[in-house]
């Protein structure tokens, strides 16, 4: 029997106000007693469902160091090449034996399988695949969690998937195979993030909804500042061993998953009453969610705006990380101020989701990281570009963080999980094209920094089409949403 004990209790005032209509979930006394065995229960599920999102940063950034451009120098072996490869910035068309690799070729994937002269194209595959795989995983999975398999079991399905082709990846022969592996890593993490975004906020009462979404950004900022420290403990071993480090204790994770985690009340709750809209019936397909959305216009406009912005956000969120070697500098220190950058800002979320709109924060980050995106341009020092860059890496975490939130209370529980996903599969579109720009940014820097300013920048004007949603309590079914939205015009 599933255990529909919500985190953090929901309180009856919420109940009576509208936030779960009748026929409510049946509470027991012991899930409103506040008792501190039951809280920690529920912390522990939290804590639980959050890391998810470590693993998905893990497996997502991986390949900042497993396909990084190796560090290379001249050798006096053949001294008619000395000239040209003192004056060299790449090795590709070097005479053989006038430069070798600083580390052994096993320790990137450029370096073992002699990708130093390859095309941009090829060198962004392995990138680009994973991506991609996430925007098909994003396709193919997207209304699951609303229908078939529920929360838990779509976040069951996609760690495991992850993890094993992760796996999987680290006995890779060559870059075909690996870009291959890649992308059904992408394909299985496709709804890590937001699927374990929607049970927890669908397990709290409104008043703790923003807060416990924050611990989620934040266990994905501890995965995102583990890797460097990984990468560096692991320096000069294979890249491989950096996917085993990653996927193993993921794939130990999605076992104990089946034991440690609940399913959300609220889809519980709507599958139970049979309140999947009216337009939906029993023998309809999974995507009748998404022809929900699409045949109300207000519904349809809410996913077209949110999609447009996450797009934007998505592309230069994935593409910063990425884009961190064409700075200059060293790339475990541009990963780490990266990586660190996360923390504050995810605190910068949770206090701005409590004192300001929602529509006005997302505008507002986003034009900044649009703006110091292309001062990185101009920039002529390494300090102040990397500075420029850490910035505009802080305003676009706290854009993403905002906007996944604001997500949420946009759409009702019988549709969130299908929302959510194709949202996700926005952010995934534009992580996808990133892994090109950056290997075109490596010649010509306003490619990558440039075009994600502008992006960025034109994306998140699409969030003035948005409702405001501070201070609304999420809805369960479209009706109550459109009940909302008339009381809301009077």
């Amino acid at each position: 029997m599933v255990n529909t004990e919500p985190l953090l209790p929901i309180n009856s005032d919420e109940i009576h106000n509208g936030d779960l209509k009748e026929p409510p979930l049946s509470f027991s006394s012991d899930h409103l007693d506040g008792s501190s065995d039951n809280l920690l229960s529920q912390l522990i599920n939290l804590l639980f469902v959050s890391l998810a999102w470590t693993f998905d940063a893990q497996l997502t950034f991986v390949n900042i160091f497993t396909d990084a451009d190796p560090a290379w120098h001249c050798t006096s072996g053949d001294s008619s090449g000395a000239s040209s490869c003192l004056s060299a910035s790449t090795p590709c068309g070097l005479p053989p034996g006038s430069w070798a690799w600083d580390f052994p070729a096993h320790a990137s994937v450029i370096s073992e399988w002699a990708l130093e002269c390859a095309s941009p194209t090829v060198v962004g595959l392995p990138a680009s695949a994973f991506f991609a795989g996430s925007l098909a995983g994003g396709i193919l999975l997207a209304t699951l969690s609303d229908s078939a398999l529920g929360r838990k079991n779509m976040l069951l399905l996609s760690c495991l998937t992850m993890s094993l082709a992760g796996v999987l990846t680290a006995l890779a022969p060559d870059v075909w195979t690996y870009s291959a592996l890649r992308f059904l890593c992408g394909c299985g993490r496709s709804t890590v993030s937001s699927t374990a975004l929607v049970l927890i906020s669908e397990t709290v009462s409104g008043r703790w909804r923003d807060k416990v979404s924050i611990v989620g950004f934040l266990f994905f900022t501890l995965g995102f500042l583990s890797l460097p420290a990984i990468a560096y403990v692991n320096l000069g071993s294979s890249w491989r061993t950096l996917y085993l480090w990653t996927s193993v204790p993921c794939a130990c994770y999605s076992v104990l998953l089946c034991f440690f985690i609940k399913e959300s009340p609220r889809w519980l709750s709507v599958q139970g009453a049979n309140k999947i809209d009216a337009a939906a019936s029993k023998s309809s397909s999974n995507f009748s969610t998404i022809k929900i959305i699409w045949n109300r216009k207000w519904a349809s406009q809410r996913l077209i705006a949110s999609m447009i912005a996450s797009f934007g956000i998505g592309m230069v969120y994935t593409g910063m990380p990425l884009n961190a070697g064409n700075l200059g500098t060293d790339i475990y220190l541009s990963t780490a101020l990266n990586a660190l950058a996360e923390v504050p800002s995810a605190l910068a979320a949770l206090f701005i989701v409590g004192v300001t709109d929602r529509r006005l924060s997302v505008l507002g980050f986003t034009a900044a990281c649009g703006a110091l995106n292309i001062a990185c341009v101009f920039l002529g020092t390494k300090a102040w570009r990397t500075a420029a860059e850490v910035a505009s890496f802080f305003s676009v975490c706290t854009a993403f963080d905002v906007m996944l939130i604001y997500c949420v209370e946009l759409f009702p529980t019988c549709v969130r999980g299908s929302a959510m996903s194709l949202i996700r599969l926005a952010i995934v579109l534009g992580g996808a094209i990133a892994p090109m720009l950056v290997a075109v940014g490596r010649r010509w820097s306003f490619v990558s920094f440039g075009v994600f300013g502008l992006v960025i920048a034109f994306c998140g004007l699409a969030t003035v089409c948005l409702p405001e949603t501070r201070g609304r309590s999420i809805r369960d079914t479209m009706e109550e949403e459109e009940e909302e939205e008339e009381d809301c015009r009077k």
